[in-house]
């Protein structure tokens, strides 16, 4: 395989995480501000425009989530899968990241959570370094 294919595959794979990333991130947002799923029917029909916001990022999400997996297979075409599949971690570490940076989650830091993170990104940086050939 080409160091060409390689860097494709690679980028493919964070465009995977970044999408799921906003994906889980977008969805929490959106069901937070939706009422309960047993009033869907009598609440967002009474009150359509008070809901159109969390529905559309809900959305977003959903079709965040469906051009990830789009972008993983494409991944998985040019990336042997025990270096691919430790990527998709980084998705952990960036949705708490993100809940913390991002003002409507109210997520606090944590050192132990932080030092997680750190071990995530170590990890994955370690798995997919050059490895000189036998």
């Amino acid at each position: 395989m080409s160091g060409r294919q390689t860097v494709s595959g690679f980028r493919l794979a964070g465009a995977s995480v970044l999408l799921v990333s906003y994906a889980q991130l977008a969805q929490k947002w959106g069901m937070a501000r939706l009422p309960p799923v047993d009033s869907w029917a009598t609440q967002i029909t009474a009150h359509p425009m008070l809901h159109v916001w969390p529905l559309v990022v809900v959305g977003s999400g959903l079709f965040a989530y469906f051009v990830s997996m789009l972008c993983w297979l494409g991944a998985l075409d040019t990336l042997a899968l025990n270096r691919a599949y430790p990527i998709l971690g980084l998705s952990y570490g960036l949705v708490y990241l993100g809940s913390v940076w991002l003002p409507w989650y109210h997520e606090n830091l944590s050192p132990q959570a932080f030092v997680g993170v750190g071990m995530i990104f170590i990890g994955v940086t370690l798995i997919n370094l050059p490895r000189a050939r036998e």
